[in-house]
């Protein structure tokens, strides 16, 4: 980060935690999943102006990454209640902050976190072919140096080895990172119906929204609307709905390797088809 940038985005933090107590906090976060589309998610309904977006980045990463800071830090992200206040009287409705962290739903102690800090708060989860995703999130950590594994293979083959013990030592160290959880999780970010399961006792499925980006990019108007009608928010002017963070693949994925993966998420697939309530788009 440039110098100039890094010290306005220390200045704001500052300004922040000093004003926390006159600050919203989130009524709904994008939790996930990576490479889904949830960075195009977020850019659309930043556009509406009763969504708020944190002042500095579209993911604070505080239910994962900063829990240790407190909840007055996370609140320092987020808009004035004078700002709340103005655009109510305006539009006749409440505003609503919100963040999009995608390891939020992967993370083992994000979600009891998010539970016991915003009671209320509503979630929404992003699918995409697992396959694909895996893919996609290999490409994405090699461009980004996590990666050292140039071979989207091999990465597959290491990845049990490299994830052994790491939820479970997250768990034990509340306040650690994991390199290889974070970063080199291709299958295991994949098995959606298995993290919904795990937060859906904490947060109840009615405030959990689950959608299927492929119906997304097909059809945002249609997927935009359900989200309106989840927050209880009215539609108000016209988004602009733009694909980002695309990723340019290296060599395309072998036909066999293809194969043998969406056997393997079959049973998750079939396991996500009553939060979709349709096959997901990738099985049809």
């Amino acid at each position: 980060m440039p110098a100039l940038k890094c010290s306005v985005h220390t200045m704001s933090r500052a300004a922040g935690r000093l004003t926390a107590r006159s600050r919203i906090l989130p009524s709904f976060l994008i939790v996930g999943a990576q490479r889904c589309g949830t960075t195009s998610l977020y850019r659309a309904l930043s556009q509406h102006p009763l969504m708020l977006k944190p002042v500095l980045h579209k993911g604070v990463h505080y239910f994962d990454m900063a829990y240790d800071q407190g909840l007055s830090w996370y609140r320092a992200h987020f808009p004035l209640r004078p700002r709340v206040s103005r655009l109510s009287y305006r539009y006749g409705y409440r505003p609503q902050a919100f963040e999009s962290s995608p390891y939020y739903l992967f993370h083992p102690l994000a979600g009891a976190r998010i539970a016991w800090d915003l009671p209320g708060v509503k979630l929404i989860v992003l699918t995409r072919d697992p396959v694909e995703r895996a893919f996609s999130a290999h490409a994405h950590e090699l461009a980004r140096g996590f990666e050292t594994e140039t071979s989207f293979a091999r990465a597959v083959e290491l990845e049990e080895e490299r994830l052994a013990g790491a939820a479970d030592d997250l768990c034990v160290s509340p306040y650690s990172t994991n390199h290889a959880h974070r970063h080199l999780a291709y299958l295991a970010r994949g098995r959606y119906a298995e993290q919904l399961a795990r937060l859906e006792p904490l947060v109840g499925r009615q405030r959990l929204l689950v959608l299927d980006s492929g119906r997304f990019f097909a059809e945002p108007e249609v997927v935009y609307d359900r989200v309106l009608a989840f927050l209880g928010l009215p539609h108000i002017g016209d988004p602009v709905f733009e694909p980002h963070n695309a990723r340019s693949r290296p060599a395309p994925m072998p036909a066999s390797l293809r194969r043998e993966l969406t056997d393997h998420f079959e049973e998750q697939d079939s396991l996500l088809t009553s939060w979709l309530g349709t096959v997901p788009s990738w099985r049809r």
